[in-house]
């Protein structure tokens, strides 16, 4: 229900499928990532108290996104630093990613709708570097 995609220790992602359910906070990054992500349930009636966050200075040296997978499927495909390609996952409706480091490619399996968060601003090319990816015949699909 919860799986980090690893490269040599390198932790390039974490999904979290869509049945994943339990009671409470269960925060998946670590605290020094600088994208977050946890999963909440409570119950009816459960008070969160109002708050502000502070001003605090961080520095973001790499894009971080979050993809939310409304309705459909999606083939993602996992490179390392060098753009050498490693494996590829299928995201179905309901499952999250964080996408954390390396490099990623995507083909839609099904129609979809996606949403994505990720830090800015958005600097345009300056912020991703593209390259040829694998065709759909290479992919080496884990479950």
């Amino acid at each position: 229900m919860i799986e980090n995609i690893t490269n040599q220790y390198q932790l390039l992602a974490v999904i979290v499928s869509d049945k994943f359910n339990k009671q409470g906070i269960h925060f998946f990054t670590p605290n020094e990532l600088s994208q977050q992500l946890a999963y909440m349930h409570h119950p009816t009636g459960k008070i969160i108290e109002p708050h502000v966050h502070n001003p605090v200075l961080r520095e973001v040296t790499y894009t971080q996104e979050v993809l939310f997978i409304k309705n459909g499927k999606l083939r993602v495909d996992f490179y390392d630093d060098n753009q050498q390609y490693l494996e590829s996952r299928i995201l179905e409706s309901g499952d999250v990613i964080l996408l954390v480091t390396g490099g990623h490619g995507f083909e839609v399996l099904e129609e979809i709708e996606m949403i994505e968060v990720k830090q800015g601003p958005y600097v345009g090319e300056q912020d991703k570097t593209r390259f040829i990816g694998i065709s759909s015949n290479q992919a080496n699909i884990k479950p």
